[in-house]
């Protein structure tokens, strides 16, 4: 069973960072490098021609992270799986 196919739906999960266009988090509050990680969703869109890739896109649920919130700051944890889309990346543009 090929796992790249799999992998590209855990971007998905970057559509949680759409929250916060409705509802931003405030300047005041910390961990804003990390939400700067959250432009790595883009990165997402490599997915439509490099299976796995797309797993990049989850980073766009880091985008809440810290949120003043706490229900959409949950929604952020699942964005550390974007690395599973940079070892897809990886391994195409190695070959």
């Amino acid at each position: 069973m090929e796992l790249a196919p799999l992998a590209g739906l855990l971007g998905l999960f970057g559509l949680a960072g759409l929250a916060g266009l409705r509802q931003p988090a405030a300047g005041t509050q910390s961990g804003a490098a990390i939400r700067l990680l959250g432009l790595l969703g883009l990165g997402g869109l490599a997915g439509i021609w490099i299976d796995g890739a797309g797993a990049l896109g989850a980073a766009g649920a880091l985008g809440l992270w810290n949120h003043q919130n706490p229900k959409l700051a949950r929604w952020a944890w699942p964005g550390w799986v974007f690395p599973i889309g940079i070892y897809y990346l990886v391994r195409h543009l190695a070959a």
